[in-house]
């Protein structure tokens, strides 16, 4: 478990490393996953030593939702004051996402009809 730990958290630390070395807009947690990944398509026995570690991290995923919720409790006072700003962008983001995604299913279905002769 040490060691599936430690490989989770270094690829964490080098993903981290990378993103302020290149100035990237991107967390250094994604781009550790990203790391991860690679590592685990090279070497896939990797999956099996990791495996275990990370799905009981999982099961107490919610557990890590503790400090967000904190914070959101510390900051109400601002999260009133912008409450339109902040209502406002979460319609348009989820109007923007459900229009992106049937554009991309009504893009893909008419690929396959092509593909498939139709």
């Amino acid at each position: 478990m040490i060691p599936a730990l430690a490989t989770l958290l270094a690829c964490q630390l080098l993903g981290e490393v990378v993103v302020r070395w290149a100035s990237l807009p991107v967390p250094g947690p994604v781009v550790g996953l990203a790391l991860l990944l690679a590592g685990l398509a090279l070497r896939p026995k990797w999956v099996e030593t990791i495996k275990p570690t990370s799905q009981g991290l999982l099961q107490h995923l919610s557990l890590l939702f503790v400090p967000a919720g904190v914070g959101v409790m510390q900051h109400l006072q601002r999260l009133g004051d912008e409450a339109l700003a902040i209502g406002v962008a979460l319609v348009l983001s989820t109007f923007v996402g459900l229009a992106v995604s049937a554009w991309v299913m009504i893009w893909l279905m008419r690929r396959q009809g092509r593909r498939d002769g139709r």
